[in-house]
């Protein structure tokens, strides 16, 4: 935690102004050691008369994730070993090792402390992404990924997720229509992500059906579209989805290349989403 702002500006203003200097000169070293941990963290621009590098925009987009990854975790209160389990395997879903992976648990680490800078680290996000839809929408789906990661969502993982949603640029309307989306595709995922998914032994052939619906279900919402959307509206949101989520495209775009993996696991599960709908409906 910095705090050496905060002591510094607390002495000089209670020494030049008593009481209420006091609170200006806190005020001003919280700011201070805000600057201070973004400049540390790498969350910084790249310096007068230069633009930052595609390099630079990438390694800011990654440790910003990690950062707030760590600080949706810290939502609950203390972070679990579970959560910290959860953050490794995020890593080696993109096949992090040595400095790589110790960046992103430095960032995650960072983004546990209590005076971490949520706002600023969205605005350099925002900065990082160029502001460009996709890769936004990206990271916020990183996070309702990592926060659904134990199958369920506390109130108060929400509330920070609202937060990163609206400093993203997105709305209420659009973060709770993403839940929904992750919650269905945690499911689906679960299920095996084809028609039936894992049957056990001696099931009925009624619970196998129910079970087969509520997947099928499940499928239509991954895709966004409700349970009577004909042919054309689900081929039109499954060709939506997939020209947003394309691994090729959000590289292209600056999406760090530790991330493809999770781009590649996202845009298979909307294929398979899409298959299943197809192969139940008859689709074409």
């Amino acid at each position: 935690m910095q705090i050496f702002g905060k002591i510094l500006g607390a002495f000089f203003g209670f020494l030049f102004g008593g009481p209420l200097g006091l609170v200006f000169g806190l005020f001003l070293g919280h700011q201070f050691d805000k600057a201070r941990r973004l400049n540390q963290s790498g969350f910084n621009s790249s310096g007068f008369g230069r633009g930052p590098s595609q390099a630079e925009r990438q390694n800011e987009f990654f440790k910003s994730a990690f950062a707030v990854m760590g600080h949706v975790a810290k939502a609950k209160g203390q972070v679990t070993p579970e959560e910290i389990q959860l953050a490794s395997t995020m890593m080696e879903r993109m096949n992090l090792h040595g400095e790589q992976r110790k960046a992103a648990q430095d960032a995650f680490r960072d983004g546990k402390e209590s005076d971490f800078p949520l706002s600023d680290v969205l605005e350099r996000v925002k900065i990082s992404s160029g502001g460009r839809f996709d890769l936004l929408q990206f990271f916020l789906e990183l996070q309702v990924s990592a926060a659904f990661a134990d199958g369920s969502l506390h109130p108060s993982e929400r509330q920070v997720l609202h937060k990163i949603a609206q400093g993203l640029g997105f709305s209420a309307e659009q973060l709770e229509r993403r839940l929904q989306m992750q919650e269905a595709a945690f499911r689906f995922q679960q299920q095996g992500g084809s028609f039936g998914g894992h049957q056990g032994h001696g099931q009925s052939s009624g619970w196998q059906q129910a079970s087969q619906q509520n997947q099928l279900g499940d499928a239509y919402k991954v895709l966004g579209v409700s349970e009577s959307a004909d042919g054309k509206e689900v081929k039109k949101a499954y060709r939506k989805l997939m020209n947003e989520h394309h691994p090729d495209k959000l590289m292209a775009k600056g999406l760090p290349p530790e991330m493809m993996n999770v781009a590649k696991e996202k845009s298979q599960e909307i294929q398979n989403a899409y298959d299943l709908i197809k192969k139940v409906k008859g689709f074409k």
